[in-house]
């Protein structure tokens, strides 16, 4: 019989956990939840990291976490400190005993691991897990005590006008500092409070590397849903390491993670990732071997420690607001496969810059596997949507990514994947470092950079499945782009923040597939000579490029060989805007559109995976998970499209003309 098991601040953790007489912590309810019950939490502040013991044992018998109907609940990783001593002016010095830690001091343990571009030895020191909080801001880490008596004001932002990043916090903050040193048996926290009295402020200082997270691998079927969630001490989490966040599996099946708040990770809010039986930054410990070289022993390993779709991932992510946290907003390698991500805002994502690595974006996977990213919010981000290794069966469908330095990178990745009618609105909209994508109905709005990549072979699966079936290089092009709006811009480095990449394979349009890619099957067939044998005519060669029906304004460019393409060159007759209105109507989010009549009368079919060649490499369709066709039947605001009948160009699949040249007006979020 299931039942409820209840959790309260005036609780008892030796009460029965009845409405009456609950328990005083979540993390006992956890250890005493079965398949089934429920565990229901009321109103206040959970000082806590949450280890569930078990799961359910299926999707009808899990085991789930909410607050009371109508309460609010915090559970946080951070604790308060009240014992703060002024030595001098607005520094203040607290100390700390080590037994508050346990066996984890986030002060001692360093920002370290694969892929992250550690500072200059002797230049600047390493960065720490932990962290300073006032009223629920982080302050800033600096090397010494006298630099948080005279701290140097941070140039962290990056300036929006010019495609870059803002900062996380208002200038002001950036003089809010601290620095620590953990000794023997206490551990001394000095910081910078600009003014503010600490003991009588919310002032707390990171505690707990997590926030809700098991401490080993198959404890399947959790739902955790409406809390807010903050305030972790995560650690780095590259594709080779253990990856813990704020919440996650930990390597298991079919969590639902849901209307959540989850903001504070020092690194990654929710993983979805690997654990660290399958490696743990060998690369960084050992040193003998490219991190590239152990990523593809972590897929082996993972298919020896258990990734299959029986037993890892299909998890649940949707309608969280995921804020304020330095690597990721969601992460996860392997485990993310066959999931739903759908629904989520995420923003503020990587903003700090204490630290820089190549795991920075507001959801980065590798090997999503039939994974579906749909109707996600994603801005003020170094990167919205990073997919790295093993892209296929992926849908990226209906999200709405803006004012980030970058929107969509896929990477080393063979396809198959869809891209559809989505909002891609930064200066940089596109990169593609991969090959077998079909981008149906879009708007993109930024620049699309195209990158073959001969010096990494990466897997590629069975169709649905984790198994590998082959390894490849990716040659570049093998995409298919219908139905989408492009506009126009200018071409410059400051286009391409990480420099890679001569400038004809950057631009506003499909002209980039102009001179070195095929337009057609047999175009790529006639560009491979036999005679130069079985291995040499393949090197180098691009695959085709299939591209028809697109729009094209501002000075957004087509491929030579589009068929039935608009272009509308007329830059004063085309302009877009995302607005976000303050007052009631605070949270939505709009595009202004100003369109030329040529465009908004330009029509697409339905698109399907019977209209989108097979990938060449995998030799695979693009389908649904459940193997049937891919149907790109629904539009950005979620209206359905009807097969025989026709759509305007873009994700917005009604588009008129407004009267008097006014910009059309639509609701997308």
């Amino acid at each position: 019989m299931t039942r409820e098991i209840h959790v309260a601040t005036a609780g008892s953790d030796v009460a029965p956990g009845t409405p009456e007489a609950p328990l005083r912590t979540i993390n006992r309810a956890a250890q005493l939840a079965q398949p089934g019950d429920s565990v229901v939490v009321h109103a206040g502040t959970y000082r806590e990291w949450v280890k569930p013991a078990r799961g359910g044992l299926d999707d009808a018998r899990r085991i789930t976490y909410r607050p009371a109907d109508g309460q609010h609940v915090l559970i946080t990783g951070a604790e308060r400190v009240t014992t703060w001593e002024n030595v001098g002016g607005t520094v203040w010095r607290a100390v700390l005993p080590n037994a508050m830690f346990g066996d984890f001091n986030p002060y001692r343990e360093e920002v370290r691991g694969d892929w992250l571009e550690q500072p200059v030895p002797g230049v600047e020191p390493p960065k720490h897990l932990g962290d300073v909080w006032l009223d629920g801001r982080s302050f800033y880490e600096v090397a010494t005590p006298a630099e948080v008596t005279s701290p140097q004001r941070r140039d962290t932002h990056m300036d929006i006008p010019t495609g870059h990043i803002v900062p996380t916090h208002e200038p002001e903050w950036t003089t809010r500092v601290w620095t620590a040193e953990v000794g023997d048996d206490a551990t001394t926290i000095w910081a910078n409070f600009q003014g503010a009295e600490p003991n009588t402020a919310l002032t707390e200082v990171s505690v707990r590397r997590s926030v809700f997270l098991p401490e080993g691998p198959g404890i399947n079927f959790v739902t955790v849903r409406g809390f807010e969630l903050a305030q972790a001490a995560t650690p780095w989490a590259p594709p080779t390491a253990d990856q813990p966040g704020l919440i996650g599996p930990n390597w298991a099946k079919g969590w639902v993670i849901e209307d959540n708040l989850i903001w504070g990770a020092k690194n990654v809010a929710v993983s979805l990732g690997k654990e660290a039986t399958t490696g743990n930054n060998h690369a960084t410990d050992r040193g003998d071997k490219p991190g590239y070289q152990y990523q593809i022993e972590s897929v082996f390993e993972g298919l020896r420690f258990g990734w299959s779709k029986e037993t890892v991932g299909g998890h649940v992510v949707r309608r969280n607001t995921i804020r304020d946290c330095e690597q990721a907003g969601i992460v996860g390698h392997m485990g993310c496969a066959f999931s739903l991500i759908e629904g989520n805002h995420i923003y503020r994502i990587g903003l700090k810059r204490e630290f820089f690595g190549h795991e920075i974006a507001g959801i980065k996977f590798h090997a999503a596997i039939d994974t579906q990213i749909v109707h996600n919010r994603i801005h003020d981000t170094p990167l919205g949507v990073w997919l790295d290794w093993q892209t296929q069966g992926t849908r990226i469908s209906r999200n709405l990514l803006y004012r980030n330095m970058r929107d969509l990178f896929i990477e080393v990745s063979h396809g198959p994947f869809t891209v559809d009618h989505n909002v891609l609105a930064s200066r940089c909209s596109l990169e593609l470092v991969c090959q077998g994508g079909a981008f149906v109905n879009n708007l993109v709005a930024g620049c699309v950079r195209l990158q073959p990549t001969l010096d990494r072979s990466t897997p590629y699966h069975l169709p649905h499945s984790t198994q590998v079936a082959g390894f490849g290089l990716v040659a570049g092009g093998d995409d298919r782009w219908t139905g989408n709006l492009f506009f126009g811009g200018k071409v410059t480095d400051a286009y391409d923040p990480i420099r890679i990449g001569p400038l004809s394979e950057r631009g506003f349009g499909t002209h980039v597939y102009d001179h070195k890619y095929p337009s057609s099957w047999q175009g790529y067939v006639d560009s491979l000579d036999p005679a130069l044998g079985d291995h040499l005519q393949f090197h180098g060669v691009c695959q085709a490029a299939y591209v028809w029906d697109n729009a094209y304004v501002s000075g957004a460019r087509p491929f030579a060989a589009e068929v039935g393409a608009v272009v509308a060159d007329d830059e004063a007759a085309a302009s877009l805007d995302v607005v976000e209105p303050d007052g009631d109507d605070a949270g939505a989010v709009y595009l202004d559109l100003r369109l030329p009549a040529a465009v908004t009368a330009a029509r697409t079919a339905v698109v399907t995976g019977a209209d989108l060649p097979a990938v060449r490499l995998v030799a695979a369709g693009f389908e649904e998970p459940d193997g049937s066709p891919v149907r790109c039947d629904t539009d950005l605001v979620g209206a359905s499209k009807v097969a025989g009948r026709t759509y305007a160009v873009g994700p917005v699949s009604a588009l008129s003309v407004a009267p008097e040249d006014a910009p059309i007006r639509v609701r997308v979020w």
